[in-house]
């Protein structure tokens, strides 16, 4: 089932998740879902405030970066990202260490806007698989991104929280036509109720 993305401005975007008990939601069909809401969207993580959920679960799939990485001929694909596709549920990121560095990062509740963003190159995370497994590993680089901005959303944070004040003035206008449905995406949207 392909649900709505939720868009900016929804508070659910903002709200902390909470951890989900072990037989609380059928995570495998739950998870299906997300990755079909995603692709759909083209997108390379969901977390669950993005299809309306207030529950700490995400799923990524950053086989497009791998992908990518093999159309240009300069760059060697990066083949940790060819099969890294996984479902984090009640993860904790334990640590970030290494140096910072940008990339431009955007967001399938932010249609049409992107900016640079600065994350630490590698973290430790504790989640929980689909069978329940609890599980301790490492990612660095665009794996790591990744986690990072899905994980994010599970605190209610958004990448535009990021960005220099300067370019948070020049998309004011932007995320508030957002937040009204003034925006065209690819895929169905949920925007805020208009009280």
């Amino acid at each position: 089932m392909i649900y709505p993305i939720v868009a900016y401005g929804d508070p659910i975007l903002r709200k902390p998740t909470r951890f989900i008990e072990k037989d609380e939601v059928d995570l495998k069909k739950l998870s299906e879902d997300m990755f079909e809401t995603m692709h759909g969207a083209n997108g390379v993580g969901l977390a669950a405030p993005q299809i309306g959920l207030n529950i700490r679960i995400f799923v990524v799939d950053a086989t497009p970066f791998a992908e990518r990485d093999e159309e240009d001929e300069d760059d060697e694909p990066d083949l940790s990202l060819a099969d890294f596709k996984k479902t984090f549920i009640n993860p904790e990121i334990l640590e970030e260490t290494g140096e910072e560095w940008a990339f431009e990062e955007g967001c399938l509740s932010i249609p049409g806007i992107r900016g640079d963003v600065y994350r630490p190159e590698t973290l430790r995370i504790r989640y929980r698989d689909l069978d329940w497994n609890e599980h301790e590993e490492t990612y660095s680089g665009m794996a790591a991104r990744i986690i990072q901005h899905e994980y994010d959303h599970l605190l209610g944070k958004l990448f535009v929280d990021y960005l220099p004040t300067l370019k948070k003035q020049f998309i004011k206008k932007k995320l508030t036509d957002i937040s009204k449905g003034n925006v065209d995406a690819d895929y169905r949207m949920r925007f805020p109720s208009r009280r």
